[in-house]
């Protein structure tokens, strides 16, 4: 029996409709590149008609799915292409954004799947959504940070590791991968898979903690849309109070106007120096910061500009203020990492599996089991009962 025989043709239809789908092709367009008449296609993915092994091998290329993706019983194949927005001309996905989400896609999709072949299938609790109301944007934007932060114990206190918090505390899976580097981050939901974010690994830690806390936005007040992270100044109403909910959940204006009063009583001044080690407290960026400061008026008005202008060393200042560099987030795999090479150890997933599903080279993929350590660090340790 060949492979395709062991599944059944209408959910083999089913899954190339949603490869299809998620490639952003149409029918017509599908059938025209390999060959086949739309009808055909059609009748392929409502399961009328058996596919052959070549046009099953086209048709995988051209979605950029792997023949063993389409055909694995355990494999998990939801459409997320109706959550696609502001990824092109007609919100149609294209470009290094559609790039971006397909990658998350399939990662997020492998976790589920890994998840289940680990018999660990994860049930979510998450924060109840918030609409955006009419009205004001800041008062709602920093009400709803204060509340969720308030939700996870975190007072009003520096967050330490945003990675563990958001991937444990909230239970959304957090993904790191080169990115086109127009692109931050992307975010999609859905109840299939749950909440996923994928982060542009090439950026800076401060960057990348700014980019996980603006998708937790989109999470909080409109997680049923996809959302790609351009990084970019937005105009719509959710864009605006998404960045807002994202200033304020990182640095709580209680606690910077109380930092900034511990400074200024101090010294009698509040000095660049402050402002500097005031950012790397907080783990944001030294502009972030600024424009923080100016916003609550405890700076004036254009003083990041001022500095820019001026061409001040954020960097150079940081070294001679003694403050080192931000370790990448990424340092420590996250979860579905961790879970795949669990899987790969105890012989359930192959070192080509983890490359396919992990969306990494075979070259990756070692360099990721290395990190983790020799045999003794997979030793049991018994814990007392």
């Amino acid at each position: 029996m060949s492979a395709i025989d062991s599944i059944e043709p209408l959910k083999l239809g089913e899954r190339l409709r949603v490869a299809r789908s998620n490639a952003g092709l149409k029918q017509d367009e599908a059938a025209r590149e390999v060959g086949l008449s739309r009808t055909t296609l059609v009748a392929v993915e409502q399961g009328q008609r058996k596919i052959r092994s070549d046009e099953l091998r086209q048709l995988a290329a051209l979605y950029r799915i792997s023949v063993n993706d389409l055909l694995r019983t355990e494999a998990v194949h939801v459409d997320l292409v109706p959550k696609f927005r502001k990824l092109g001309s007609n919100d149609e996905p294209s470009g290094p954004a559609a790039s971006a989400m397909r990658l998350l896609i399939k990662l997020a999709t492998s976790a589920v799947e890994i998840e289940a072949r680990m018999g660990q299938q994860r049930s979510f609790a998450y924060p109840p959504e918030r609409s955006i109301l009419p009205g004001g944007l800041e008062e709602q934007a920093e009400e709803l940070a204060l509340e969720l932060r308030q939700r996870l114990g975190l007072g009003l206190a520096p967050l330490s590791d945003i990675v563990s918090l958001v991937e444990i505390e909230l239970g959304i899976r957090i993904f790191f991968r080169p990115l086109d580097a127009s692109i931050s981050g992307a975010f999609v939901y859905d109840s299939a898979v749950g909440a996923c974010i994928l982060i542009n690994s090439n950026h800076p830690p401060e960057r990348q903690i700014m980019t996980i806390v603006h998708e937790l936005g989109h999470f909080m007040c409109a997680r049923n849309a996809a959302d790609v992270y351009l990084g970019e100044t937005e105009t719509s109403r959710e864009e605006r109070f998404v960045t807002i909910f994202s200033v304020a959940f990182l640095m709580p204006a209680a606690a910077i106007r109380r930092r900034f009063r511990e400074f200024v009583g101090s010294g009698g001044a509040f000095t660049v120096r402050h402002l500097l080690l005031l950012a790397h407290s907080f783990g944001v960026s030294f502009e972030a910061m600024a424009r923080r400061l100016e916003t609550l008026s405890l700076i004036p008005k254009g003083t990041f500009e001022s500095l820019k202008d001026r061409r001040f060393a954020v960097e150079d200042a940081k070294r001679a203020t003694g403050l080192a560099a931000m370790a990448p987030l990424s340092r420590v795999p996250p979860r579905s990492t961790l879970l795949a090479i669990e899987a790969h150890r105890r012989g359930i997933l192959s070192e080509g599996q983890l490359s396919e599903m992990l969306a990494l080279d075979r070259v990756q993929v070692r360099e990721c089991l290395d990190s983790m350590g020799g045999e003794e660090m997979n030793d049991e340790i018994t814990v007392p009962t």
